[in-house]
């Protein structure tokens, strides 16, 4: 069997040359490494088309960037054209020092048919876990935000929206960093939502696989990990924004709340939206 691995690049390639050389570690099953540029600096692009070379990877450059989704897919249309049976979504800032990672979520999902997207734990480089998470709940759950600005915030070892990450379990929504997908579902699904540019990814996806009447899953002996780094992402302001656009677009197309409680719902995002982006403004 052989595993289609997509990273997208996005003025990234000192973490796509440590993420490859990860992957390049993997034992017990063959792996097409498919790099999608999605319109980087022009310095960067080179030093990734550099690195697909020296290391016998594919190198696919978009000539416009219509956001993550859109940029996974063009990677994912590559696979399925290739013929492999699933594919791996991995942000370049991924490591993966267990050496049968990729072997572990294969055989899980080759066990279980129902199976169409499968991931697995993920911890940041503080050690907090970051997947699986609960269901996104409806706009009676949509002002849950004013308890978490309330809240004092305290270390801990997962975040609020994470659901059991101790136990290997059929799951709601898995994290959008890296999971593996089978592309027939892929195909079934017309690829990713490419309506949303950043964000809510994972959410779209999770209510993709239920209206499929298909599974996710959680496998908990296998783990990788998230180097990322909020504070070298931009301005936190404008990234809320686009969230909030994204989470918008999720509340209308897929929730099943009411006409009246998909109002609300995103009336109380553009109100969090705007509460965040006018603190941001005096904190600088």
């Amino acid at each position: 069997m052989k595993i289609a691995i997509v990273i997208l690049n996005y003025n990234s390639s000192a973490d796509c040359r440590k993420c490859i050389a990860s992957l390049q570690q993997q034992q017990g099953i063959e792996t097409e490494i498919i790099v999608v540029d999605n319109c980087s600096r022009e310095d960067d692009r080179r030093t990734v088309e550099a690195l697909c070379k020296e290391t016998g990877s594919t190198f696919i450059a978009n000539s416009e960037n219509k956001g993550y989704n859109a940029g996974n897919n063009t990677g994912l249309r590559h696979a399925v054209d290739r013929g492999h049976k699933y594919a791996l979504i991995a942000n370049p800032d991924m490591e993966f020092p267990q050496k049968d990672y990729l072997l572990r979520l294969a055989e899980k999902m080759q066990s279980d048919e129902e199976i169409v997207v499968c991931g697995s734990d993920i911890i940041g480089a503080d050690g907090v876990h970051q997947s699986p998470m609960h269901r996104d709940g409806n706009w009676r759950s949509s002002f849950g935000w004013i308890k978490d600005i309330l809240r004092r915030k305290q270390q801990s070892e997962a975040y609020d929206f994470i659901d059991n990450y101790k136990e290997s379990h059929y799951c709601h929504k898995v994290g959008g960093c890296c999971f593996m997908i089978k592309t027939a579902f892929l195909k079934q699904i017309d690829f990713f939502d490419e309506k949303v540019f950043l964000y809510c990814e994972e959410a779209i996806l999770s209510r993709q696989v239920e209206i499929a009447g298909k599974k996710m899953y959680y496998l908990a002996t296998a783990q990788a990990i998230h180097r990322h780094v909020k504070s070298e992402k931009g301005d936190p302001a404008k990234r809320f924004k686009a969230w909030g656009r994204s989470r918008c677009y999720f509340i209308d197309r897929y929730s099943n709340d009411s006409w009246m409680g998909k109002q609300i719902a995103k009336f109380s995002m553009k109100i969090y939206v705007l509460i965040f982006t006018i603190y941001n403004k005096f904190r600088r």
